[in-house]
């Protein structure tokens, strides 16, 4: 197998991939699950042998139910071994594979599978009751439906078995540990066409109606070897699978796992992600900002809590001091902190949204790793990352090495559109011409965002196209910047920066501001208050960070309320319609 200069293997396809994981990490664990029974907990352990041959067995089963390359097969679930065998079978044979996002309603769901001509559905057992509810429906092309059953089948009730016979679904489990030698040749001996598409992935929508992306074998694969080279992964990491696999992002990073012989755990849920950190020794995170915000503002809590904010700010007052002489003495310093998280957490990656520069340092100075990169389900997604050679914190680092960039329609200060041109660019958007040539010009996919470029190479991102609020002067606000500085304002939990017509001239833009307060952190900050009082104590903090923009910049509205913004299932805020709420509000 062709390697690059640093030996890390040139896979061409995910088949490849996983072959080289056996060849290399035969004996290693891939995946260790957890059965909870009555009060006991026990774990298995699934080796990369045990793993390809479920998915080898899975697949020769598809085959021998006709199920073969090119036809669909849509994966619906929670994080799950079952999701990636699944996934991963579909890759290997040759199938289309379309991840589905478990949080969407029923009629986004079946719009869904009818858009991508899914014939099969792989499900989650949770999910029965909408399953059965979408078969009566019979709107969708699915023919078969398979059932990620539980562990224990024995333990299901009669309630579950009667919901399975209505759907007709059959065991997942069973198809896994069923061995059809003649299909299983054929389907280990298929080889993969890497330039197809080969996934089928839709967006978010934050804006509008999803997009269906279509990706190939190609493009993933040289998104995993490009973030070998620089993450500084290692093959006795334990990773946990946080970000939800139908996600670009969560899918891929856990083939980028896979292909580096790592260990993944699965989280029991959000309130006991520090619990599963300590549980499993968790060496590895790929998370979002919010999350990683959240797991500093828990270790603040818990020096607080111990009555050690003192020894803490000195700790953190001496190592950095040391570290401006190469002398690293973080880990030792911090260890109490640090085994609040199981003591062996080294590396943290953020992706998804820009991560705060103050967070990331703040990280950092304990002695754990954060490397923040940026990407889009377009893009398979990595763009550009912070890595092990280059690092700045606050910008989403550099490109990748197989990832052009360039920024168009550049401002005076050298902000513009970033655009993206390689192989892990999309095919397009399936049956959407209009859509996709919209966005792909030349070969160069415009990304919608906003960035600049240093002299170093560093970009950062100042926003969204679309979202930028520009003045009657043509001085441009880039609402990402002033909903950081707010954000920063305790009691605040969530900010939706927007402009308006102005009162004084209908012809210009006032910048105006939406709050959504946090009832617990308000009374820890300010008492018992109401929302006027509380209205008028904001007002006053927003007047303090306009004091630190220029005037062009000011906030000169303020709405507050305790009801979340509106968002997608992925967290991002549908910036559309809460305009159209505030501006009804009006």
């Amino acid at each position: 197998m062709e390697k690059t200069k640093s030996g890390i293997p040139v896979f061409k396809n995910v088949k490849e991939m996983m072959y080289n994981s056996l060849r290399l990490y035969k004996s290693n664990i891939a995946f260790t699950i957890k059965h909870k029974k009555d009060k006991k907990v026990e774990y298995e352990n699934i080796t990369y042998k045990n793993l390809l041959e479920d998915i080898n067995n899975f697949g020769a089963s598809l085959y021998s139910m006709k199920i073969r390359p090119d036809s669909r097969v849509a994966v619906m679930g929670r994080n799950r071994y079952e999701w990636i065998v699944a996934h991963v079978a579909n890759l290997m044979g040759g199938m289309v594979s379309v991840p589905l996002d478990k949080d969407l309603q029923i009629g986004e769901l079946e719009d869904s599978l009818i858009r991508s001509k899914a014939t099969t559905l792989v499900f989650d057992d949770k999910y029965l009751e909408l399953i059965k509810e979408i078969k009566e429906r019979g709107n969708t092309f699915v023919e078969t439906f398979i059932c990620m059953d539980g562990t224990r089948p024995t333990e299901e009730t009669e309630e579950v078995k009667e919901l399975k016979k209505k759907i007709n679904s059959i065991s997942m489990r069973s198809l896994m540990k069923t061995e059809h030698k003649k299909e299983k040749k054929e389907y280990t001996s298929y080889k993969v066409d890497g330039k197809k598409m080969s996934v089928l992935l839709f967006t978010s929508g934050t804006t509008s109606k999803s997009k269906a992306v279509m990706l190939s074998q190609e493009g993933i694969a040289v998104n995993v070897w490009d973030m070998l080279e620089i993450e500084g992964l290692k093959s006795t990491d334990t990773n946990i699978a946080f970000l939800p696999y139908h996600h670009i992002f969560g899918s891929v990073g856990q083939l980028v796992m896979l292909s580096n012989g790592i260990k993944t755990v699965f989280t029991d849920g959000l309130r006991y992600l520090k619990d599963n950190f300590k549980e499993y020794k968790v060496s590895v995170f790929v998370g979002v900002p919010l999350l990683i915000e959240k797991l500093y503002q828990g270790i603040l809590v818990g020096v607080k809590k111990k009555g050690k904010e003192k020894v803490f700010a000195v700790g953190k007052k001496i190592s950095g001091a040391l570290m401006k002489c190469k002398i690293d003495i973080r880990r030792k310093v911090f260890k109490d902190v640090l085994s609040e998280l199981g003591g062996e957490l080294r590396l943290i990656i953020s992706g998804g949204a820009p991560l705060a520069k103050e967070t990331a340092e703040n990280i950092e100075g304990l002695g754990i790793t954060v490397e923040q990169g940026y990407g889009l389900t377009e893009t398979s997604p990595v763009v550009a990352a912070e890595n092990i050679y280059k690092k700045k914190n606050g910008t989403i680092g550099v490109p990748m090495e197989h990832v052009e960039i360039k920024i168009v329609d550049q401002d005076e200060n050298g902000i513009g559109e970033l655009c993206v041109k390689g192989p892990s660019v999309m095919l397009g958007y399936y049956e959407d011409k209009e859509a996709t040539d919209a966005v792909l010009k030349d070969g160069w996919f415009h990304t919608g965002d906003l960035a600049k470029i240093d002299k170093k190479g560093f970009i950062t991102i100042t926003g969204r196209k679309k979202d930028v609020i520009v003045l009657k002067n043509g001085k441009k606000v880039f609402p990402d910047e002033l909903e950081f500085l707010v954000g920063k304002i305790p009691g605040v939990e969530e900010v939706f920066v927007y402009g308006k017509p102005d009162e004084e001239d209908e012809n210009d833009l006032m910048v105006c501001v939406k709050v959504v307060y946090n009832k617990d952190a308000v009374k820890e900050n300010y008492g018992d208050v109401d929302e006027e009082k509380l209205h008028e104590i904001l007002w006053d903090k927003v007047k303090e960070v306009n004091k630190t923009l220029p005037k062009y910049k000011y906030i000169k509205g303020l709405t507050i309320t305790d009801v979340p913004l509106i968002k997608t299932t992925t967290n991002k805020v549908k910036r559309n319609e809460e305009l159209k709420l505030v501006m009804e509000q009006k």
